[in-house]
């Protein structure tokens, strides 16, 4: 969630690629010179029918082919705090969470999805990106949750416009500093209204919006590959570990860092649990050690 790319490119920042989507070679029939194809061309009218696309079927794989690059660019360079899996079942569609950390918004953790179209990557095709969680704020429909990318990008360019693009939007809009500048939000006029008359009431209905994705962060929706569980005996190991190695400051702790953790905690759950099947499986004959 492996393809390689090519150096990065534009607005954006997202790699582009080289490499042919259908790079296989076509096979060409050659008559003989009695005018019937010979035994090898026949073999190779067989290969062609399987290598030869229609030209709709080509474009759409070169569109998928630009996906799976985004996605890998994504996997590097997402924007902190915003985590994006793919979905187990369409290429196109990708769960989502943002952990806000600072601002208005902190404390806040936001689940969304993200919905490509079968055109995306041509011009003006947009993502779509829709919340699950309730979110209060003027860039968000408040009746179906989809940020507003319309008015952020008047035209979609896929030479300069990427996923990395819109997940550091996505991002944005929880730091934007009040009022909000005229023509600057459509999704939610009144809580842009709002936030310019009366900033401590947009600031209460900001909060009660927190609290609410607090409280309805283990509520996981069926299929979503974001899955929160709530605190267990491993999960606390693993936060005594990270205190112990990186004390009380959480913002100051890197993925790499986060990451080196985990695969510390995977072995020595591993060597726990080869150590407990060799005391069960120890003495041989079918007896057991205590």
């Amino acid at each position: 969630m492996s393809l390689q790319s090519t150096p990065s490119n534009e607005e954006g920042n997202c790699p582009t690629s080289s490499r042919s989507v259908d790079s296989s070679p076509i096979a060409f029939l050659t008559p003989s010179s009695r005018g019937t194809l010979t035994p090898s061309s026949r073999k190779s009218s067989r290969r062609t029918k399987s290598a030869i696309k229609s030209e709709p079927e080509r474009e759409q794989a070169l569109r998928d082919y630009k996906v799976t690059i985004e996605y890998k660019h994504l996997k590097q360079h997402a924007p902190s705090g915003v985590y994006v899996i793919p979905s187990h079942d369409s290429l196109r569609l990708f769960h989502g969470v943002i952990f806000l950390r600072r601002g208005l918004y902190h404390n806040a953790i936001f689940k969304f999805c993200i919905n490509l179209p079968n055109e995306y990557n041509d011009q003006n095709t947009y993502p779509s990106i829709v919340f699950s969680s309730h979110v209060y704020n003027p860039h968000i429909n408040p009746e179906t949750g989809e940020l507003d990318l319309v008015t952020a990008y008047p035209e979609w360019n896929p030479r300069r416009h990427y996923l990395v693009t819109v997940l550091t939007y996505l991002k944005k809009i929880f730091y934007l500093k009040l009022p909000f500048p005229d023509g600057s939000v459509k999704a939610n006029l009144p809580a842009a209204e709002l936030a310019r008359k009366d900033p401590r009431a947009y600031k209460k209905k900001v909060e009660s919006c927190v609290r609410e994705s607090q409280r309805s962060v283990y509520v996981n929706d069926p299929g979503c590959t974001v899955v929160f569980k709530e605190e267990n005996e491993e999960h606390k190991k693993f936060k005594g570990m990270m205190a112990d190695k990186f004390g009380g400051d959480a913002l100051a702790v890197t993925r790499a860092q986060i990451l080196e953790c985990v695969n510390t905690a995977n072995k020595k759950e591993d060597g726990e649990k080869e150590r407990q099947e060799e005391i069960e499986g120890g003495g041989g004959g079918g007896e057991h050690w205590i």
